[in-house]
């Protein structure tokens, strides 16, 4: 059984940002440079988040987004991201389509799909938001560093599902929080844009939810499959 945080907890009735329920639990409050955000866990989903009355507003969260340093052609940037590429391509038939959902300013994973001889449309909320690729079907959608950004997740799994081919995959990188003794010390909950962190408990949960068979081939990746 994984540790839980070890700052004081206290019941609350704040609403958990994935599958709604008011069961979380208090786990962490930090205060910076960005100001104070408390943290919470849900009791039914396992998603540790941080409830919306603690979220950047828009403007200042592309700001954030900008300084991210994601150049396409940047080596370490490559491999940061073929480490869900490298386990989620020899699942695809050839000539699959897939979509980058959540592809930031420097589309680089769209890049390298494209080079490995995949047609692949990209959707970025703020720098890419034209929906037409949104109404399509997709054999593969990958979604790297977005999940644990998304204030709405169930919003989006259900939106991901709906353009998801029979047998399709999505392919999903993020932190993955799993032993929550040390949470006020891990570098990942201390981005104020990141507000949603999913453990092994809580990808099960959603395919549970979608149906979706899961597997987790490398450290911070799953691979959901939707089912025949």
């Amino acid at each position: 059984m994984r540790s839980r945080s070890t700052c004081t907890s206290r019941t609350s009735k704040t609403r958990c940002l994935l599958c709604g329920s008011p069961e979380s639990r208090f786990i962490h409050r930090s205060e910076d440079r960005h100001g104070v955000r408390e943290f919470y866990e849900c009791a039914v989903c396992d998603l540790a988040f941080v409830p919306p009355q603690f979220h950047l507003p828009s403007d200042e969260e592309v700001e954030r987004y900008k300084m991210h340093d994601n150049d396409p052609d940047d080596p370490g940037y490559r491999a940061f991201l073929s480490r869900l590429w490298d386990v989620l391509r020899p699942r695809l038939r050839e000539n699959a389509v897939g979509l980058d959902y959540g592809c930031g300013p420097g589309p680089a994973l769209a890049s390298m799909i494209r080079e490995d001889g995949f047609a692949v449309e990209k959707y970025d909320l703020y720098f890419f938001p034209d929906r037409a690729p949104l109404q399509q079907k997709y054999d593969f959608i990958a979604c790297t560093e977005t999940i644990e950004h998304l204030r709405r997740p169930m919003e989006v799994f259900t939106l991901l599902s709906s353009m998801l081919a029979e047998s399709g995959h999505i392919g999903v990188m993020t932190g993955v929080l799993d032993d929550r003794s040390k949470f006020g010390d891990w570098y990942y909950q201390r981005d104020p844009t990141h507000i949603a962190f999913y453990s092994h408990a809580t990808f099960r949960w959603v395919a549970n939810r979608f149906r979706w068979g899961v597997d987790f081939p490398a450290p911070n990746v799953a691979v959901f499959t939707k089912q025949v």
